[in-house]
Formats: structure tokens, C-alpha cells, sequence
């Protein structure tokens, strides 16, 4: 599932967002073909299978943008809370700390005292923010965006299946597929995260084809 942050104006979901979703959607996708591969083996109806791993990604599409929108609202309303925190601060000493707490423990390290004082200072002055803090446009994009991502990422796994009369080459390819995606997801990972690309491409594979069998097992 994403987490929620906010982006530059041109992009509305960051690149971990939309790696998240992806993933999200190719796993949930390749647990439903596998299931339906160990439970009908070569008898398996293309179209059942098509309509049922379609489906159900749309579905948890539909619950994942429901939930960043529940957590746009959140954010939102944290952001605003901590501004009146700063402000309504008995002391100064107060007002520091909780900035202090809103930023990242790294940052804080690298601030000397002043410049968080700065910071308080110019809260203080800031006009008051409107209190409404409903949804909008961008929050409903960014909704529509994870409902797309996790649907959509459902479509190369099952491609095989609509011009495969083999059922078992096509599972075989699905499988393939959904590895060289894994992999994908992986290596961009890394490389947004500092990480060796091609290592956490492998790891990627390595731990969602273990979430898979998981989900498979347990009967998911």
C-alpha cells in the first residue's frame, strides 16, 4: 500500500507511490492465477480467470484510493494541528520541540538552535491556514492514479491467456512476466533508495514470490 507525500506539482504520486502500487497490483494479480493454476491445473478457464484477477485488482483499486484519500484528510489535518501547536506554545522551549518532533531526526541534527528558532518565527507571522481540509482535485487524482496502477498492472500477467490456447504455456509465461516486472520494481527501487539496483531487483523477486506462495498457501 502507498504512503502518502507530498510531490512537486507536476507529479501527483512519487516514484515509491507508484512502485508501491505496482507491486501491490502484480501480487495480488499472479496469488489469484496461481491459486486458480494449483486448483484447476490444465483445466483452467481462461475467461473466469481473465474477469476474476481483472476484477478483483479493480477492486482493491477502488479500497487502496479510498484510503489515500482517508489519509490525504489525515496529513492534512496533522499539518494543521502541529501549526497550532507551535502556536498556542506556553514558551518558546515548547514551540522548538514540537518542530523538532515534525522533522525528520536527521534534520533536526543538522540544525543549529537558531535556525529552528527562525522557524518558529516565521510560523508565528504566517497568515492562519484555511481550516477546511476536505478533499481536492489533486487528492482525487492521486486516488484515480492507485485505482489505475493496481488495475492495470494486472494486464501483462494475463495477457498469455488471450492468445495461449495452452493453459499451462501460458501460466508458465505469466509467471515469467510477473518475474521480469518483480524484477523491475526492484531495480527501481534501488536505485531510488540508494541501494545496489540489480540486488534489490533479485530481492524483489526473492520476497514476492515468497508473498505469493504465502497467500497461496493460506488459501488467498
Amino acid at each position: 500500500m502507498s504512503q502518502i507525500s507530498d510531490t512537486p506539482a507536476g507529479s501527483i504520486l512519487d516514484p515509491m507511490e507508484r512502485i508501491s502500487e505496482t507491486l501491490f497490483g502484480l501480487i495480488m494479480a499472479l496469488t489469484f492465477i496461481c491459486s486458480l493454476g494449483v486448483a484447476t491445473g490444465a483445466g483452467v478457464n481462461v475467461q473466469t480467470l481473465l474477469i476474476g484477477a481483472l476484477g478483483c485488482n479493480l477492486a482493491w483499486g477502488i479500497v487502496d484510493g479510498g484510503l489515500y484519500l482517508l489519509a490525504r484528510i489525515n496529513d492534512r489535518g496533522d499539518k494543521l494541528l502541529t501549526l497550532r501547536a507551535i502556536r498556542q506554545a506556553p514558551n518558546p522551549e515548547t514551540a522548538r520541540r514540537v518542530i523538532a518532533n515534525a522533522l525528520s531526526p536527521e534534520l533536526v541534527a543538522l540544525l543549529p538552535p537558531h535556525q529552528i528558532d527562525l522557524m518558529r518565527q516565521k510560523l508565528l507571522q504566517s497568515p492562519e491556514p484555511p481550516g477546511d481540509r476536505g478533499l481536492t482535485k489533486r487528492d482525487w487524482t492521486g486516488a484515480l492514479g492507485l485505482c489505475l496502477l493496481s488495475f492495470l498492472s494486472t494486464f501483462p500477467v494475463v495477457i498469455p491467456f488471450l492468445f495461449l490456447s495452452d493453459a499451462r504455456l501460458a501460466l508458465r509465461i505469466s509467471y515469467a512476466i510477473a518475474i521480469v516486472m518483480l524484477f523491475g520494481c526492484g531495480y527501481v527501487f534501488g536505485v531510488r533508495s540508494g541501494l545496489r539496483p540489480w540486488a534489490a531487483g533479485l530481492a524483489m523477486v526473492a520476497v514476492g514470490s515468497a508473498l505469493v506462495g504465502v497467500a497461496v498457501a493460506l488459501g488467498g
